[in-house]
């Protein structure tokens, strides 16, 4: 029986994630800040981890109760919306040390044991604005956008080592709370002059209105998500989502 890890579990892409392994019968290492079982129907095959991927420790800590991973799912991240002279540099440096060196340590964490066996899997949950930039996004876009090169150059290391790795990217999924905790976290921190406020208020006009069209069902992420595990002859860069398969094109 093969083993998955995959971060980010709490909700969203991870959460259906997650549950898509278990129903396919593959050993689940669900991962998330505040472990709930409950989200999850029971079953012997699934362990619910604590897990801060900013953490050293907690990193350490999660991959020990892990044990041996088939599979490496780097999905946890945060979102962010807001004119980048207003982005305070705490807001900045949580955004990368979430998005993007969070996944550089998963994966530091995990390329040992791959590396031994000559085998393993690592997708990396990047988005489609590192194809087609958006404005208010710039600080997230630079997150995924390194995550992406990171991946990349990656790919070609580990190739020689029988590890492969794979980008998921997908489009706006607005069933997600991703959206909605970008908002929030905009209305907490943001330090944006007023000369910026009537194009944000235009800007999350149209936002809220592309919202209503699903573009990205989070299916199309799992699916994505899937075939980069299972797939061996997949593509490195694998949008999921009408958009974002749109952008790719």
């Amino acid at each position: 029986m093969k083993t998955v890890l995959i971060t980010g579990c709490s909700s969203g892409f991870g959460l259906e994630t997650a549950r898509h392994f278990l129903d396919q019968g593959w050993s689940v290492v669900a991962t998330m800040r505040t472990p709930d079982a409950d989200l999850f129907s029971a079953s012997d095959r699934l362990r619910v981890v604590p897990l801060d991927v900013t953490d050293r420790d907690s990193i350490t800590r999660a991959l020990d109760a892990a044990g041996p991973i088939d599979a490496l799912v780097n999905n946890a991240g945060i979102g962010w919306l807001g004119a980048f002279e207003g982005t305070s540099d705490a807001t900045v440096r949580n955004i990368f040390e979430t998005n993007t060196f969070g996944t550089f340590e998963m994966i530091r964490a995990v390329l040992p044991q791959m590396r031994t066996r000559g085998t393993g899997v690592i997708v990396n949950v990047s988005s489609s604005v590192t194809m087609k930039p958006l404005p208010l996004l710039a600080a997230y876009t630079a997150s995924k956008a390194a995550v992406n090169a990171y991946t990349e150059c990656l790919a070609l290391e580990l190739a020689p080592l029988g590890i492969r790795a794979r980008l998921v990217l997908p489009g706006q999924a607005p069933s997600t709370s991703f959206s909605s905790n970008a908002r929030a976290l905009m209305a907490e921190a943001n330090e944006t002059p007023d000369d910026y406020r009537d194009f944000i208020d235009q800007v999350m006009a149209d936002f809220i209105a592309n919202a209503a069209h699903e573009h990205t069902r989070p299916t199309d992420v799992v699916q994505a998500i899937w075939r980069a595990v299972t797939d061996e002859d997949c593509p490195l860069h694998l949008p999921a989502g009408s958009d974002a398969v749109a952008l790719a094109a």
